[in-house]
């Protein structure tokens, strides 16, 4: 008999019943019924539920055992009594009558439930996560994460993809987020940076002769936390394909993405091929480029009917050149006034000064506004939101950036206090025809999206266009709002990426220093090619249907990029920090904290 176990705690049926099996596991629970003691056994597998008779010489120490102690029984399987068996358990027709038991493994107090879901401490739960992932909840998600990505893995693959790997240390990238550093030690002076993602490798490994590259590739960005992006570090599907259009990188996703969103959900989801909407269709219709498709409410422009109109506020907006979008929504004009209170409020919240509203309820057009519109104005805005009796238009009067940012806010959220948003969809789109350039703040020609694009007329438009008006081949996947990855086709010609570095005000021998390795690989015959990169933990977020990103991830850091279960980031001693070549200096009130270490060295 093996020493910890012949089966596992989920694996005994009828058919083991007058066995003699050995079982290991932890103690879910203890309960004791006259004397008799039942303890549920639980492991990776499953339940088992184990009886230990007064009569056995290990049952006294019964009373010393805690939840979570790791315990083996070897005893005998028996069937339960009818009125006992548990039809909510694989192995609820059966139970294990314990003759041997042995304490593998005692546990302290526990400083939560595990046997149960219950609310718990955030903080308190990741310096415990060991414990926190024996719950049945974050244990199934990881479970779920796992057959995902061997899923992933076997999809692509067949699809005639070469999984490789890339390098973790490499050069710091000037574009993107903030870069995780590493001192060399035998290079004084000279730092690595944890990748952002595989872009230029990705990119080099196609010119190398490759022609379909995949891995599950760790990222890392210094960036702040959200709810569907972990600070520090993630995961993507990172994939690139040579001589491929954008209709071949969208061909293999859909199919990829389509297939793992069926088999591991038992929501619809879109048929392929999915939606493609321009990226300036989307940023009108819907004020984001992440739209949740989901919520059957556009957005409109109003600007023109409220130009030489009587309402002051919104004319004034308009005078100044700013817009007034227009949000309708059906069947809702008999909300209570606290529904519309609470959305001003929500509406002041996300940036506005206020939110405007016309209810055509009973016949009647109903708002404090209404008043300053004339008969015609109000008949061409309930023309332009098909606009029926039971229905309202909202209205939102800003500087054209900030109107279609607070309309996107207030949009998603008529949707969901109107309950027009489906939870059993998922809902896919491509957003598509990305502007290559955008003028940052001081007005000044930058790139908007991904550098390395290829630029949709070529040489020709970045040498004749308007730069503002040069769209590339990039692309986003959204399903249900959330942006799972954005890809383009590279810009793989060199005389191009330098002439497109040259627009955003970078000369050539900025490109050759900072990406010497593209720079010089385009120079000996390139391949065109184009990639993307769905992220792994927002898909196994959308499918465990958790809202928290943290929950998919068995070791994930805090809000503030500290890891609570290993002290990360932490001290390190002076002797490594002078094998670096390092010197600190920290922040005044850092200063005080460590004056007793400085001091020491």
């Amino acid at each position: 008999m093996h020493r910890y176990r012949t089966h596992t705690c989920g694996e005994l049926r009828k058919e083991h019943i007058d066995e003699t099996v050995r079982i290991s596991g932890w103690v879910h629970s203890v309960r004791d019924h006259g004397g008799i003691i039942f303890i549920d056994l639980r492991d990776h597998y499953g339940l088992t539920q184990v009886v230990i008779d007064p009569s056995k010489p290990f049952y006294k120490g019964v009373e010393h055992w805690r939840v979570e102690s790791t315990i083996c029984f070897t005893g005998k399987v028996v069937a339960r009594f009818e009125e006992a068996v548990n039809p909510n358990l694989a192995t609820g027709e059966i139970e294990l009558v314990a003759e041997e038991m042995e304490t593998l493994g005692e546990s302290k107090v526990i400083p939560f439930q595990v046997s149960k879901d219950e609310d718990c401490n955030e903080a308190l739960r990741l310096e415990y996560r060991f414990l926190d992932m024996r719950r049945e909840s974050l244990h199934n998600n990881l479970i779920l994460r796992s057959k995902i990505i061997s899923r992933l893995r076997e999809l692509m693959t067949a699809e005639g993809f070469m999984e490789m790997q890339t390098p973790i240390l490499t050069s710091s990238s000037p574009e993107g987020a903030r870069d995780y550093l590493v001192p060399s030690r035998v290079h004084p002076g000279k730092f690595y940076a944890l990748p952002q993602a595989p872009q230029q490798f990705k990119q080099l490994l196609m010119t190398s002769g490759f022609d379909r590259y995949f891995q599950i590739a760790p990222c890392f960005r210094d960036e702040d936390a959200r709810a569907d992006r972990s600070p520090g570090e993630f995961y993507q599907l990172d994939m690139e394909m040579a001589f491929a259009t954008q209709d071949d990188v969208f061909e293999v996703n859909e199919k990829v993405l389509h297939s793992v969103f069926t088999e591991f959900s038992d929501k619809q989801v879109d048929d392929i091929p999915f939606t493609r909407i321009p990226f300036k269709e989307a940023m009108s219709k819907y004020g984001t480029d992440k739209p949740d498709l989901r919520n059957p409410l556009i957005i409109q422009d109003a600007t023109e009917l409220f130009r030489d109109c009587d309402f002051k506020a919104f004319a004034g907006v308009v005078a100044s050149g700013g817009k007034v979008l227009t949000i309708a929504a059906k069947g809702c004009a008999g909300e209570s006034r606290k529904f519309f209170d609470d959305m001003i409020k929500f509406a002041q919240g996300v940036g506005s000064k206020g939110l405007g509203y016309l209810r055509w309820n009973n016949g009647e057009v109903q708002s404090p506004i209404a008043k300053f519109l004339s008969e015609e104005t109000l008949s061409a805005l309930k023309e332009l939101g098909n606009v029926e009796d039971g229905d309202v238009m909202f209205f939102i009067a800003d500087k054209a950036k900030e109107a279609t940012e607070i309309g996107a806010h207030v949009r998603d959220e008529l949707g969901k206090r109107l309950d027009l948003i489906d939870p059993n969809v998922f809902k896919f789109c491509w957003i598509v025809d990305f502007p290559m350039y955008e003028l940052d703040d001081e007005g000044k020609v930058e790139f908007s999206h991904n550098p390395f694009s290829m630029p949709q007329g070529g040489m020709d438009d970045l040498e004749n266009k308007d730069p503002l008006d040069i769209l590339a081949y990039q692309y986003d996947i959204v399903v249900n709002g959330v942006e799972l990855s954005s890809g383009a086709v590279r810009n793989h010609s060199p005389e191009m990426m330098i002439k497109a570095f040259d627009i955003a005000g970078y000369d050539e021998s900025v490109v050759a220093n900072k990406f010497p390795a593209l720079h010089k690989a385009f120079q000996y015959g390139a391949p065109p090619h184009a990639g993307i990169a769905p992220g792994v933990d927002r898909m196994v977020m959308l499918l465990a249907d958790e809202p928290n990103i943290r929950e998919v991830i068995a070791f994930p850091m805090n809000q503030k990029a500290q890891d609570l279960l290993m002290n990360a980031p932490g001290d390190v001693e002076f002797n490594q920090i002078r094998d670096l070549h390092l010197r600190l200096h920290l922040p005044k009130k850092a200063e005080k904290e460590e004056g007793k270490d400085e001091a020491a060295e």
